[in-house]
């Protein structure tokens, strides 16, 4: 850092210098992860315009704890102070208790400062007993082996089965980054309008390969070459993020997921990873069933939440269904309708 700074916390400001001791102290955190990086600072903030604090804590000029903070502003959903928005899962990561608590803490005072309706704090594990918590999400986990026939043979006959089938069914699948972008956002913007989900722009995509490199990888499932299925995942560490995915519609039946799932999952045995997060999933949802059959465990997600002003859990998720009307009608507009105005929403909701 290009000042010594005094114990305690700090914003830290996106120099190059803040920026190389933030992420060292992630890579080297046991509680940090992918959605930690410091570069999603800067997506966030060129990418949807949401101002952003880096919180870090600091022990004689060592980072002991760092708190990545976004702050959603929305006409419709209200002013929502975030870590992390968009993404599967973020919250505070810290060696010891009194960095943790210290971020928090501080995290609490900018809902205020900002007049925020509510902090939420997505994370892996509780950072705070006092702060109510939902449970219902949950993050699928694959402990690799380094042999994927190892995985395979531990999965059930009928599985295995199922996979071949969707192999003779004329199913093929490829890797790469931002050569495959304009393939994976076409057939996304198919898949979330399906789901009545408003999607990001491709460039909110692009900015993420861009920034992240070599950790980004892009997967197009194809059936007799067309494409029909996508993943876009991240790699960090020892672990695969399975961060979204999507079908064509129209190729439902085919359950192309068995190949695609099981390709992705050969490969991250292959390059070494420990680890295979297949994303977040509501508890007991089909989603959560599906990722079981590739011998994925539950691992509990913990959403805290700081209600400045008191009141009920905020309910912001597809499964109130006082959004039940909205998303039907978004499943029948035209694919260049929810393109050019999914954007828009997609930036407000976290």
């Amino acid at each position: 850092m290009s000042k010594l700074l005094e114990n305690g916390v700090h914003h830290f400001d996106p120099s190059a210098e803040n920026r190389d001791s933030w992420n060292h102290f992630v890579a080297t955190s046991e509680t940090a992860g992918f959605y930690h990086q410091f570069e999603w600072q800067e997506i966030n903030q060129t990418e949807f315009g949401h101002r952003t604090w880096y919180l870090a804590s600091l022990n004689d000029g060592a980072i002991d704890g760092v708190f990545p903070l976004v702050l959603i502003e929305s006409r419709i959903f209200g002013r929502i102070l975030c870590s992390m928005p968009f993404v599967n899962y973020g919250g505070p990561s810290a060696v010891n208790s009194a960095a943790n608590d210290a971020l928090v803490a501080r995290a609490c005072e900018i809902a205020r400062e900002q007049k925020a309706d509510f902090l939420e704090i997505r994370g892996l594990g509780v950072c705070d007993q006092s702060l109510p918590r939902s449970e219902h999400k949950v993050s699928m986990t694959i402990a690799l082996a380094n042999d994927p026939d190892e995985i395979w043979n531990s999965y059930k006959s009928k599985h295995r089965t199922n996979i071949r089938r969707v192999y003779k069914d004329g199913v093929t699948v490829q890797s790469g980054g931002m050569e495959l972008l304009d393939t994976f956002y076409a057939i996304m913007s198919r898949s979330w309008r399906a789901l009545g989900t408003p999607i990001y722009r491709k460039q909110y995509f692009q900015s993420i390969i861009e920034s992240l490199g070599d950790q980004i990888r892009i997967y197009v499932a194809s059936q007799n070459g067309q494409p029909v299925a996508t993943a876009f995942n991240g790699q960090f560490g020892g672990t695969v993020e399975g961060m979204w995915a999507g079908m064509d519609p129209d190729f439902r039946k085919v359950q192309v997921n068995y190949v695609l799932y099981w390709e992705m999952i050969k490969d991250a045995c292959e390059a070494g990873f420990r680890d295979y997060h297949l994303g977040r999933s509501t508890a007991d949802s089909g989603g959560e069933v599906f990722k079981q059959k590739w011998g994925a465990e539950a691992r509990q997600l913990y959403w805290q939440y700081y209600l400045p002003n008191g009141g009920d859990l905020p309910g912001l998720n597809p499964d109130n269904p006082k959004y039940a009307l909205a998303i039907k009608v978004w499943r029948k507009l035209p694919l260049w309708v929810t393109q050019q105005a999914g954007p828009l929403l997609a930036r407000s909701i976290p």
